[in-house]
């Protein structure tokens, strides 16, 4: 099983601190958050992780993996000239990813049981093409709200005003080597959440995977970063 952490986005939510140091390097407990990131994927049995950053912070993710090279895997970087989405660069990496795989913001603080979650896509009657994680949280018509039919995902409501459940995803995903087949040729920039997400609802391919126990903290504006850095 293999993982790949999103993290070529600009941080423009967290900014000034981002015009220094890429989002997903920026400290909880002393430490960056893809530190957290990539030992919760060891600690659950994916030992192989990719990161794809935009270019022009290559400097930055070479010193952070050769930093950290004791205490982490060997981590493979691939490169982005220009921000293309949360999955134009991954359909880029279509060679890399033949067989099931874990996909996941590179902003974000979780853990749970990944392994619990990877047995439910890999075993599903359904046989989905993804399957994102979902967690429950008390203020839910901030995120993306899945409407459900038991496991199945119908649809997506962005911050809705009357959400009907507290569940929300929470930007992990497994995903089937199809779900390439369903991103739009035409486009550079692709959005899973808008573009993939909603056909595989229509053909009954999209699974939520409700995580008990979970914790997680986005970190993706300062008011959620301090949140983090207090409660994780």
């Amino acid at each position: 099983m293999k993982a790949l952490i999103l993290a070529g986005g600009l941080g423009t939510r967290l900014r000034p601190v981002t015009f220094e140091i890429p989002k997903p390097l920026i400290t909880v407990k002393k430490k960056p958050i893809l530190n957290h990131l990539v030992k919760f994927f060891c600690v659950n049995g994916v030992s192989d992780v990719s990161v794809l950053i935009n270019e022009d912070h290559k400097e930055d993710y070479e010193w952070w993996r050769k930093r950290y090279k004791k205490e982490l895997p060997q981590i493979k970087l691939h490169f982005e000239t220009k921000p293309l989405g949360t999955f134009g660069g991954v359909k880029l990496l279509k060679r890399h990813f033949k067989e099931d795989f874990v996909l996941s913001n590179g902003d974000e603080l979780k853990d749970f049981d990944l392994k619990s979650m990877i047995k439910f896509h890999k075993t599903h009657k359904a046989k989905p093409v993804a399957t994102i994680a979902l967690t429950k949280v008390s203020n839910p018509s901030i995120y993306g709200v899945p409407l459900m039919s038991g496991a199945r995902i119908t649809d997506f409501l962005e911050k809705p005003e009357n959400p009907s459940t507290d569940f929300v995803s929470s930007g992990i995903y497994v995903l089937s080597p199809k779900v390439f087949d369903y991103a739009p040729r035409d486009q550079e920039f692709v959005m899973i959440e808008k573009d993939i997400f909603p056909r595989l609802a229509a053909e009954e391919k999209l699974l939520g995977y409700k995580a008990k126990n979970y914790r997680w903290f986005p970190c993706d504006n300062l008011e959620r970063w301090e949140a983090a850095i207090e409660h994780w």
